[in-house]
């Protein structure tokens, strides 16, 4: 594993995404309570995911992390694979299905470099997983090849023209004296994992292009409105205070497109 996938493999195996903050313990409840308030805080994930469509279907989830969706795809009657980064998030979701007797064919693995055959599988879901991942062409790449023909891809990334780069690039660069350094750096160094990316919609069509139909739309989040945690990096006085005066009628009318969150539905 090179220095900058192993430096995002340390970063999220300390913590999968949003253990510190909405995992109560790793009891049936404390899981029903994470899904609960996942879907509360990111209520698009369900028609995004359409996991009851995804009955019969071979579905390969990448990025796993506490296997929230991953419960809903085994739920839903999908013939089920799901890699993750990190041995971390692998246990959790292992552990999470068995509590609700459910069955997935779970492995640590790397989204640039998948184990599966091509054409394999009906649907690739990842959900806020390979902007992480250091080569993020390669691993949608990936996602094609495994893909059956006619098979779809519905991943989420980042989206740079967003309310919480916005707020990282005043937060680190403006108010640090630094105006000069650009939104790329800004998100690469402050948001989540080293090396974190976010895209145009020009960009990201141009990494889907070897996809037939692809289908690309952004989505407001409770990160761009402030309301709720900011992540497992984010806390302090200035952001506490930006909570209670952030504008969020205002925002929701005037920068819909302005989210974080980039939903792309691809079909091979």
């Amino acid at each position: 594993m090179d220095a900058d996938k192993k430096a995002v493999e340390e970063f999220w195996d300390k913590a999968s995404c949003g253990e510190d903050l909405y995992l109560q313990n790793q009891q049936r409840d404390g899981y029903v309570e994470h899904a609960r308030r996942r879907y509360e805080l990111e209520p698009i994930i369900e028609e995004f995911a359409e996991f009851e469509d995804a009955s019969g279907k071979s579905v390969l989830e990448i990025g796993v992390g506490l296997g929230a969706d991953h419960q809903r795809f085994a739920e839903a009657g999908a013939r089920l694979t799901g890699i993750d980064l990190t041995a971390r998030a692998v246990t959790h979701t292992r552990r999470r299905l068995a509590l609700f007797n459910l069955e997935s064919n779970l492995s640590v693995g790397d989204a640039e470099n998948l184990s599966f055959a091509s054409g394999a599988f009906d649907c690739v879901y990842s959900w806020g997983v390979l902007h992480h991942s250091p080569n993020t062409q390669r691993a949608i790449a990936e996602v094609h090849r495994v893909l059956r023909p006619g098979g779809i891809a519905k991943i989420m990334i980042y989206h740079r023209w967003s309310l919480v780069g916005y707020m990282l690039w005043i937060r680190y660069a403006l108010l640090r004296l630094r105006p000069w350094m650009s939104l790329t750096e800004v998100y690469a160094r402050y948001l989540e994992s080293p090396g974190t990316k976010a895209y145009s919609f020009s960009e990201a069509r141009r990494m889907f292009e070897d996809f037939g139909d692809v289908q690309i739309h952004t989505w407001l989040t409770h990160g761009d409105l402030l309301d709720s945690a900011a992540g497992q990096r984010h806390g302090g006085a200035l952001l506490s205070l930006s909570r209670k005066i952030w504008p969020r009628g205002l925002l929701r009318r005037f920068a819909g497109s302005h989210g974080l969150f980039m939903l792309i539905r691809a079909v091979k």
